[in-house]
């Protein structure tokens, strides 16, 4: 089993930044192919915010694009999410996602609200 951690979350001002991180522990936290971040605003659908394979390969969400970069540390089994260029649009709920060994894990979710 995989725990997924989150942290970083909070208020912040719209044009400001915030990293998030995501700690996974258990016993396949060293053998997730994937890791990722996805949020959800009230009244509406979860959707994906950024995911990385390995340490490399990367996908945005259309709304994040040049603005968020997500990366990932092996060593610590923990994946970040650097958010700059905040909008008031940001505001939600962000939860951390891994994929292993044909699971998938989700953390409790960080509360990220940006005032404008």
């Amino acid at each position: 089993q995989v725990q997924l951690v989150e942290s970083g979350g909070g208020l912040v001002q719209a044009g400001g930044s915030l990293r998030l991180s995501c700690a996974a522990s258990g016993s396949f936290s060293s053998r997730l192919d994937a890791m990722g971040w996805y949020r959800q605003a009230p009244g509406k659908q979860r959707e994906l915010v950024a995911h990385i394979i390995g340490l490399s390969i990367t996908n945005y969400g259309d709304s994040v694009k040049g603005r968020f970069t997500i990366s990932r540390d092996y060593a610590k089994n923990t994946v970040y999410l650097q958010m700059n260029s905040l909008k008031p649009e940001d505001t939600a709920v962000y939860y951390c996602a891994a994929w292993g060994s044909s699971q998938s894990y989700w953390g409790q979710g960080t509360q990220v609200t940006v005032s404008s």
